[in-house]
């Protein structure tokens, strides 16, 4: 498969992964509005535990959407997808560690992570949107750093940027896969 292809595949199947950061964006909001609610920690909890269903609720909307929602097996970039998300593991590590000495930068040190993490995601769908999304994401995690941002305000800088991107991702790979081949 060339690689072209391969990454074809991916954002066929995957709606351009507009369907994940769509998911993702909710979520983060989600975790927002825990945090005014409840507590700053079972906000944390929220992100982590509903991040964890942030790929299989994407894979039902892409499929509700009329898209496979799973790559060709013999595409070497499903595992890029999987392979990037130790990158999660590792920033949420950090984020939580830190989040003991200063609470206030969990989101923040997130919004830097998540924004890494896109960055790959040019290389697995093809798309230059996610090199712009990845580094949104991180100035807006220092500088929530840098001006001492209240702890909700990263939840919620999150997951509005993440769906705004979603939709612009979701308008290419419409407009991608209407030309023809």
């Amino acid at each position: 498969m060339k690689f072209s292809d391969a990454q074809k595949d991916m954002r066929l199947a995957y709606f351009g992964g507009a369907t994940g950061v769509v998911v993702s964006g909710i979520i983060w909001c989600i975790a927002g509005l825990i945090a005014i609610m409840s507590s700053q920690q079972l906000s944390m909890l929220t992100l982590f535990f509903a991040g964890m269903f942030i790929h299989p609720l994407a894979i039902l909307l892409a499929k509700t959407l009329k898209r496979s929602g799973k790559h060709e097996s013999k595409n070497p970039l499903g595992k890029l997808a999987l392979e990037s998300t130790i990158i999660l593991f590792i920033g949420l590590f950090i984020a939580f560690y830190v989040a003991k000495l200063q609470v206030d930068w969990f989101y923040p040190i997130m919004l830097m992570i998540i924004g890494v993490r896109y960055l790959v995601f040019n290389t697995l769908y093809g798309l230059k949107i996610y090199w712009l999304l990845g580094i949104v994401l991180m100035l807006f995690g220092m500088l929530c750093i840098v001006l001492g941002a209240n702890f909700v305000v990263g939840a919620f800088i999150g997951g509005i940027t993440e769906i705004i991107f979603s939709l612009v991702i979701f308008k290419q790979s419409k407009r991608q896969a209407l030309k023809p081949a």
